[in-house]
């Protein structure tokens, strides 16, 4: 079974788990020892996670930069040492802002932006990830990275707790983009305080929330042999063209030839006669190049 799953399994992941474990219990149910995910989500976090089987693995790569949607819960009137609601909470000294004010603060969080990754990240700081300083009560020096929030929008406002407004948000933005970190510097803009109380991401890049699978679905399927059932095209997607080759030519590129074939300059999606991918490769100056070729 092992040799044939190839592909992308969409899981709508529950709060809890890391994407580690998703991907742990995909290796186990399956018995395919390659597998990845294609952007983690953390652990109270929920929503889509793109899970790649076997062959699909050496595509991850083409999606590390998709965009990510996300709805969230932003909480006003206290700041967090993680940033969302695992850390320490201190409540703020001001008053709890307004929804009008809280609209009226988003703007400045649209477009690109400078942002300063949590504390408590993955962000490697002189060789170490940031979160193992931060737990042994040392500040990490982040530097701003500049990121892209496409959408931005507060759709529904909860005053019943005067002192603890919160806001249901969703927010579209680049990969590599803290949602933690809007919430954060949204409250200092506001001078309240904030931090994120939910996340779940409702799209990574093609992948929506209405394709996902929830994991006893993923994981019913897997214990049974019906993997197959679940699982998208490796390529699927990506949105490169494709190009059509015959028997001949598909064992050339296999062996890392060259052909010649004029084509628009970039990655290609390399099909056989059966429509199968065999290959990713790059075109340019009237010759494909294999930049990635798939066995059997």
């Amino acid at each position: 079974m092992a040799n044939s799953l190839d592909g992308v399994l969409v899981v709508a992941k529950e709060p809890g788990p890391t994407s580690h474990d998703i991907v742990a219990l995909v290796r186990r149910l399956t018995g395919v020892k390659r597998v990845g995910h294609g952007g983690t989500l953390d652990p109270f976090a929920a929503g889509v996670l793109p899970v790649f089987v076997g062959h699909a693995t050496r595509l991850v790569e083409y999606h590390m930069t998709d965009a990510k949607e996300y709805r969230a819960l932003v909480c006003f009137g206290a700041r967090s040492t993680t940033d969302d609601l695992q850390g320490e909470l201190t409540p703020a000294d001001s008053s709890a802002p307004t929804r009008e004010l809280v609209e009226g603060a988003l703007a400045a969080f649209r477009g690109e932006i400078e942002q300063v990754p949590p504390d408590y990240s993955a962000v490697r700081v002189a060789g170490r990830k940031a979160y193992e300083l931060a737990r042994h009560g040392e500040k990490p020096e982040l530097r701003a990275r500049r990121v892209t929030v496409s959408l931005l929008e507060l759709v529904s406002w909860d005053d019943s707790d005067t002192a603890r407004p919160t806001a249901q948000m969703v927010i579209g933005c680049s990969a590599g983009t803290y949602v933690r970190a809007i919430a954060r510097d949204l409250g200092e803009t506001l001078g309240c305080g904030a931090y994120l109380g939910a996340l779940t991401r409702t799209a990574s890049g093609p992948f929506k929330i209405d394709q996902a699978h929830p994991l006893d679905e993923v994981r019913a399927a897997l214990t049974t042999g019906r993997a197959h059932e679940l699982l998208l095209p490796m390529d699927a997607g990506l949105d490169f063209p494709e190009v059509h080759l015959n028997a001949a030519e598909v064992a050339h590129l296999a062996r890392g030839q060259q052909l010649r074939r004029v084509l628009d300059e970039g990655l290609v999606r390399v099909l056989d006669e059966s429509g199968k991918l065999v290959a990713i490769a790059r075109a340019g100056d009237g010759i494909l190049q294999p930049e990635k070729v798939f066995g059997p």
